[in-house]
Parts: structure tokens; sequence; C-alpha cells
């Protein structure tokens, strides 16, 4: 235990500090388990914008926050569905009607 006075303060502080930093990183972590959850655009601007208030608030250095964004949105790319192939269905449908048009047409 300190004994001097600055020395009990510090201490104060630094517990203080260290509860606030620890909230914060809860917060991050619950973005994180909310975005891997369900990769929407909006989990994802939710995770990215807690790591900004982190280096903004000193608890994190900004490369190490814009690495882990750049990992989230690499994430968020590879989670979206494929494209959906029913146009070319669509496509191929059509022009046969036109045929079948075209010939009654010529019997006619």
């Amino acid at each position: 235990m300190p004994i001097i006075k600055s020395a009990k303060k510090a201490a104060r502080q630094a517990e203080k500090r260290t509860a606030h930093n620890q909230e914060i990183k809860k917060t991050i972590k619950a973005a994180l388990k909310a975005f891997k959850a369900n990769p929407t655009p909006e989990n994802l601007s939710k995770a990215q914008s807690e790591y900004d208030k982190a280096v903004k608030k000193d608890l994190m250095k900004k490369n190490t926050a814009s690495r882990r964004k750049a990992a989230l949105a690499k994430y968020a790319k590879a989670a979206k569905p494929a494209p959906v192939k029913a146009e070319k269905a669509t496509k191929t449908k059509s022009s046969s009607t036109k045929t079948t048009t075209k010939k009654t047409a010529a019997t006619a």
C-alpha cells in the first residue's frame, strides 16, 4: 500500500482508469460478437466505430485499430451471399416465348 499522499491518489486514479478501459474493451467485444453473429453493414459500422472510439481515448494504437477494421471488412465481404442466377433463367424464358409467337404467326 502506498504511504505517500500523492502515491495514494495515483493508485486511486489507476483503479478508475483501469475500470474505464475495461468498459471500453467490453463494448468492443460486444460489438464484435454482434457483428460475427450477424455480419450486416450496420453491425460492421458499429464495430468499426468502437475501434475508432478506443483510438480516440488512447486505449489502442491507430494502426492496430486500422488493421482490425480491415479484417472486419474482409470478413463482411466474404460473408455476403453469392449473387442469384435467376436473371439468366428469366432471359431464356423470354426468348423462348418470342420464338413460339413467331412460329404461330408464320403458320397462320
